[in-house]
């Protein structure tokens, strides 16, 4: 069963998070939403966070995954929002079963097969040698030869956890993940659809949703909505909250 972190009563409100990612990146958003009556469960995704991990890795898996949280919860017509890969399940869960899901958000990603991109990060992640009991700001050194951004390397790093004392290690399974990698960007099935209102968000900044991408999202989404972040690249809610936040709320309340 997954693992969530669970804020507030209500209708229940599920936020999925994107690739290396995990719950806590959603805590300060999903406590807000929460204030507004709803029960919010910010999920980790197998392979990620405090979730159980699995050789076996795909967005079909990932979904189910959702739907069996959902069933042992109890949980019905739910609000489902997704960040990239978790946009892309959340997609797949709506499709699959579309009478659980009221309403469905999509945060910076599409239908659309995505190439590989994340091989750099990737491989800087494999480089560290934790028998070494190699420190945070090691870590986060080495990781520099790899990746130059500093907010990408801050948001990996908030992954780390003390696995034993003195010994740090990654919440995300980086090996099964790597050996995965062509599934994270693997395109919605063309037999899919959700025929409910859905909104999408994309980053202004970003290119991971463009114009021409429209027209084959709503073969799959034909009640889509498409509004676009301002400010902000591929993480959004991080990098602009309050209108990501403002945007989301007035799509609920519609």
């Amino acid at each position: 069963m997954l693992y969530s972190k669970i804020e507030g009563e209500g209708n229940p409100f599920l936020i999925l998070h994107g690739f290396l990612g995990m719950s806590d990146n959603w805590k300060t958003l999903g406590l807000e939403f929460s204030k507004l009556g709803y029960q919010v469960h910010m999920l980790d995704l197998r392979n990620h966070g405090r979730s159980f991990q699995s050789s076996e890795f795909n967005y079909e898996l990932m979904a189910q995954d959702v739907k069996d949280y959902c069933d042992k919860n109890s949980l019905r017509n739910i609000i489902l929002l997704g960040h990239s890969m978790g946009g892309k399940v959340a997609m797949d869960v709506a499709c699959e079963w579309s009478n659980l899901v009221d309403k469905l958000i999509v945060a910076d990603i599409g239908v659309k097969h995505y190439p590989p991109h994340h091989q750099t990060i990737i491989e800087g992640l494999l480089s560290i040698d934790f028998s070494l009991k190699p420190s945070r700001s090691e870590i986060d050194e080495k990781l520099s030869i790899y990746i130059n951004d500093y907010g990408t390397r801050q948001f990996l790093l908030k992954s780390l956890y003390w696995k034993t004392p003195g010994q740090l290690d990654y919440r995300f399974n980086i090996n099964n993940l790597s050996i995965n990698i062509d599934e994270i960007g693997k395109e919605l099935s063309k037999d899919k659809s959700f025929e409910k209102e859905t909104l999408f968000l994309r980053g202004e900044k970003s290119n991971y949703i463009l114009d021409e991408d429209v027209s084959q999202i709503k073969k799959h989404f034909p009640k889509m909505i498409l509004n676009t972040v301002s400010n902000a690249g591929h993480w959004l809610h991080a990098e602009n909250p309050k209108d990501f936040y403002d945007n989301v709320i007035k799509y609920l309340k519609a």
